[in-house]
């Protein structure tokens, strides 16, 4: 049989992913038939999908093929939200735009004068930069995305910006700016500052407004996502020097779940490698990367096609996507797949396999688009000499460098880890992306057909259904074993992952703070944690204790009744 087994699997997938009539086969038989360059590849495509091998995002599945207007892009970053009314306002039109066919959106307000600050045209002072996240908010509020999808947004604020307080304390609640997630933008001067307990520049525009504290400003930051979840944060200077397009942007904002550090206007599509199909039995159990790695350049070749398939919600879009043909492959079904063969979460030789799996993805997509740019043309903005000097490829293999040298590169950026969430759940309910499994048996909200009612259904792992293995869940594992998981896959990653470090009662305040020092210096891009003891989770329970809320994924939002951040 091909395609989810499990009763809530297939229910997903068909509610999420087919249009009226279709079935599993039809929807594999739509999506590999728009993206095929010939049969072979097509016949590529459909087996991939068939034994959900390769993942497309849900955006990919719903949208290509489909008579409905709507992108299969899942990530979008709005262009530059200049100091004036007209830019502010404009970007809000734009927000609608690409929510309601199905994007979800990031914002850098950093541009924004801060509070107080004069206005000569009008002769008063400024109401600041996160004031202005409220058009926003209420922009995504009356928004619901393709297929009845909510909005899903991310803020951010740069570290040194003088609002940079206000910032930290505007979600400390349950009832402000519900439709985003936020992050502080962290710079390596400031983490130099918190090191040395210096004190650290304020400023905007060029003129300081104030001095404060670094270790001060830290402590609040963290204080903050200890008790409300949020503001995570973004290594914004570790994303732009790890940038393949460091010569022709610079990134100051993420989509909404931050796997995705993107320029103004910038799009990305997501698909996710399965790992779990290629495990195999022969006198014990083995990952086949042989296989996957046959499997990569057919689902490189498809997802490059979808950019120029895709429908953009805005022309700078559609400009941005085809000037440097951004993707994101990724991974999923991970735990599940290395803990089958014994090796338990976080432990050495899971990190090995980890590294070994990552490390071949890598270089396969590379490879193939090394050889997509021979057949069809490196991206228009690729420039020689300035892309082989990026830092990230020169950890390439010698023969992928030689190989961009000589024939240039079909994509800028190939390799992303999403959190997969109603993906994962469509494979049967598998690990999502590089996270643990979050509970043996789990209960979950089913939002059903009409969009006006839901049901709770139980689900079981996929690693103890399938394999019989009982995983270290999310909340076993120490903080460090997350973090440490999260450093050495970004070593394999061009963009960025979405992960998140769980975070048990007994770690204290200290422990907690240097996890985001050890994500620094470990070279994350950003760090993301999860204490279901703070504030805002703590009316979250594991199944054996009350109704659990466990859905993660590319589109994240706080639900209004409930007050719990979500994604699916």
């Amino acid at each position: 049989m091909y395609g989810p087994t499990n009763a809530v699997a297939m229910f997903e997938h068909d509610a999420k992913y087919c249009h009226e009539g279709e079935m599993f086969l039809d929807q594999c038989n739509r999506v590999s038939g728009t993206l095929s360059d010939n049969e072979e590849h097509r016949r590529d495509i459909r087996m991939s999908m068939l034994h959900q091998c390769f993942l497309f995002a849900g955006r990919i599945q719903r949208a290509v093929g489909s008579p409905l207007r709507i992108t299969p892009y899942n990530c979008f970053v709005s262009g530059r939200i200049e100091d004036d009314s007209n830019s502010i306002f404009d970007r809000v039109k734009e927000a609608f735009l690409t929510m309601r066919t199905g994007g979800g959106i990031g914002y850098d307000f950093s541009e924004l004068r801060p509070l107080n600050a004069l206005i000569k045209s009008v002769n008063s002072g400024s109401s600041g930069a996160v004031s202005f996240m409220k058009p926003f908010d209420a922009t995504c509020e009356v928004s619901r995305s393709a297929g009845g999808r909510r909005g899903a947004q991310m803020g951010t604020l740069r570290v040194d910006h003088p609002d940079i307080q206000q910032f930290v304390d505007a979600k400390q609640n349950l009832t402000e700016l519900l439709n985003f997630n936020t992050s502080v933008g962290i710079l390596d001067d400031f983490m130099a500052a918190v090191s040395s307990d210096a004190m650290y520049d304020l400023k905007h525009n060029g003129m300081v407004y104030s001095e404060v504290s670094a270790v001060e400003l830290f402590n609040s930051m963290m204080r903050a996502t200890w008790d409300w979840a949020e503001p995570g944060v973004l290594f914004l200077d570790t994303i732009n020097r790890m940038n393949n397009l460091h010569y022709c942007e610079t990134i100051s904002a993420t989509n909404p779940c931050a796997e995705q550090p993107l320029p103004p206007y910038g799009a990305c599509l997501l698909g996710s490698v399965n790992w779990v199909p290629y495990v195999r039995e022969n006198g014990g159990r083995y990952i086949d990367f042989e296989g996957m790695a046959a499997d990569i350049p057919g689902a490189v070749r498809a997802m490059d096609n979808v950019v120029d398939y895709a429908m953009y919600p805005l022309p700078q879009q559609e400009c941005e996507a085809k000037n440097k043909r951004r993707m994101g492959i990724g991974v999923t079904g991970v735990a599940n797949a290395i803990e089958a063969l014994g090796y338990e979460y976080g432990s050495d030789a899971f990190i090995g396999t980890l590294r070994e799996g990552l490390a071949l993805i890598r270089d396969e997509t590379y490879r193939a688009s090394v050889r997509l740019a021979e057949e069809k043309g490196a991206f228009p903005l690729f420039e020689r000499d300035a892309f082989m000097d990026g830092e990230f490829v020169k950890t390439l293999p010698q023969d992928i460098r030689d190989g961009i040298a000589k024939h240039g590169i079909r994509n800028s950026h190939l390799t992303s880890i999403a959190p997969t969430g109603t993906i994962s759940l469509t494979a049967d309910n598998i690990s999502s992306g590089i996270e643990p499994v979050f509970s043996l048996r789990q209960e979950r909200e089913i939002i059903n057909p009409d969009a006006q009612s839901s049901r709770l259904v139980q689900l079981i792992d996929y690693g103890l259904d399938r394999f019989g293995t009982q995983a270290k869940t999310a909340d076993e594992l120490t903080p460090e074993d997350h973090v440490s998981v999260l450093c050495h896959a970004q070593e394999f990653v061009d963009s960025a992952i979405s992960k998140t470090c769980n975070v048990g009662d007994d770690v204290s305040f200290d422990r907690f703070k240097d996890l985001y020092k050890m994500a620094y210096a470990g070279g994350a891009k950003g760090c993301t944690t999860f204490r279901a003891a703070g504030k805002r989770f703590g009316v979250i329970k594991k199944l054996d204790e009350g109704k659990s809320s466990t859905a993660e994924g590319s589109a994240c939002y706080i639900d209004r009744e409930t007050n719990i951040k979500t994604c699916e």
